[in-house]
């Protein structure tokens, strides 16, 4: 008998791939959804649609009830206001529904760093698994790393000018990256799964791959001289104000935490190695 499960954040790249993985597994599917049009094409595939704010406690509640897992994808916020008032309304809302819910296990998307002892844009993966920890439900905390997917902000620039702006810095340093489809695959594989407590799950790509190995795949899919180009830290603040940004403090320490070495795997358990490779994402960015 297939089961069901809750899968919030599923119009996005990684919730789409997690339903995708639990579908083509013979499972159903339950889309926990802000908006239904948004989402009818899940509904077409045969996915139920449950409509849930992700900070509504009771709509969650009944979103996460009667379900074999959950998976939790909180939506991104790349501007909080100082504090992380918005995260922790969020958590609180996500931890009522879990508690009340009391689902047979959840695979929360955390993030690569979410241990930092400083604060930074992930401290809000951090604030959820900390809430979480307190549940007594199995729960595993999936911690990718940076996502290749990202550089889909690039390709405009390096297409037109030949150059690939870089916040990751030295230029010739490999950091870890992981491919959306690979993170969503993971998450499904996880939530099939049977474990007992908490465990965390660190998730990287096939190879680290600096910001010059960027460059060169893109020159090599956009058929042009292509080069990256470090941005300097003493433009960042100004930077993100001007793309509208409130508080670009969270985001720029997040970057040191990067480029500093602060922001890495915790590394308890042997770190999972993803399927898709950079120049496969790369080139699908740039079709």
């Amino acid at each position: 008998m297939p089961n069901t499960y809750a899968i919030t954040g599923i119009t996005g790249k990684v919730g789409g791939a997690v339903a995708r993985t639990l579908l083509s597994s013979g499972q159903h599917v339950r889309a926990v959804v802000r908006d239904v049009g948004k989402a009818r094409p899940w509904a077409d595939r045969g996915c139920e649609l449950a409509v849930a704010d992700i900070e509504d406690a009771g709509a969650l509640t009944g979103a996460f009830s009667d379900v074999a897992g959950v998976f939790v994808l909180p939506p991104p916020n790349f501007d909080p206001e100082p504090g992380f008032w918005e995260a922790k309304a969020l958590v609180s809302a996500v931890r009522q529904a879990l508690e009340a819910a009391s689902p047979p296990k959840v695979v929360f998307l955390s993030s690569i760093g979410a241990q930092a002892a400083e604060s930074n844009l992930l401290t809000q993966r951090k604030l959820m698994e900390e809430a979480l920890l307190l549940l007594p439900l199995p729960v595993t905390f999936l911690r990718p790393a940076w996502f290749m997917d990202n550089l889909s902000w690039d390709v405009p620039a390096a297409r037109d000018r030949g150059v690939m702006p870089s916040f990751l810095q030295p230029l010739e340093k490999a950091v870890p990256m992981v491919a959306t489809a690979d993170v969503g695959r993971v998450a499904a594989e996880l939530l099939l799964q049977d474990w007992n407590g908490k465990r965390v799950v660190e998730l990287e790509g096939p190879e680290r791959v600096s910001p010059n190995r960027i460059a060169a795949e893109l020159s090599k899919a956009l058929q042009r001289p292509v080069r990256a180009e470090a941005v300097p830290r003493e433009s960042w603040a100004a930077l993100f104000r001007a793309q509208g940004m409130r508080d670009p403090a969270p985001r720029i320490r997040m970057l040191d935490g990067f480029n500093e070495g602060w922001i890495r795997f915790e590394g308890a358990a042997p770190v999972v190695k993803g399927r898709v490779g950079l120049a496969e994402v790369v080139r699908k960015l740039v079709a």
